[in-house]
């Protein structure tokens, strides 16, 4: 098995993902077994197209619920007072400019867990995110992304 590294995320994410785990295994798990069970007795399986069906979402929901208990497993939620107020760090929000474009964007800095680009949340391991880190308003910096090698400017930098 591979060594997971300790993950950080925010209180808000941590609880989403405790609440879809206890949706799955309280709610949609016992729903797929109750189905797996009533698909069961329609007898013949090589033909049961809900049998199949069943397992299927079964299978889902058992990688899913795995996989949220791994995360929450190596997972600690962020302590806000400890972040540094002048760098960048996760959940900093920074407002930085494309100097090859000179198009303004502004992110937060979270987990890969809660990037959402839509809505402006931004991987700390993206290359963007990367460059970005430990690093304080007013600098430019490179970034190597799979596109291409671009600078961006550090415009301002607040914790989110």
């Amino acid at each position: 098995m591979q060594d997971i590294g300790m993950e950080y995320l925010s209180k808000e994410r941590y609880n989403e993902i405790v609440a879809e785990l206890g949706n799955l295994m309280n709610v949609e798990y016992p729903r797929i077994r109750d189905e797996l069970s009533e698909a069961r007795a329609q007898g013949d399986l090589s033909e049961n197209a809900e049998y199949r069906a069943a397992r299927r979402a079964q299978g889902k929901a058992i990688s899913r619920i795995r996989f949220l208990q791994n995360v929450l497993q190596h997972s600690r939620i962020i302590d806000r007072s400890t972040l540094p107020k002048d760098r960048i760090s996760l959940l900093s929000k920074v407002e930085f400019t494309h100097l090859g474009t000179g198009r303004k964007m502004t992110y937060t800095i979270v987990s890969h867990h809660e990037m959402d680009l839509d809505h402006g949340k931004l991987s700390c391991n993206s290359p963007i995110g990367l460059a970005l880190m430990g690093r304080k308003a007013g600098e430019t910096v490179d970034v190597n992304a799979p596109a291409g090698k671009f600078q961006i400017r550090i415009d301002s930098v607040t914790i989110d």
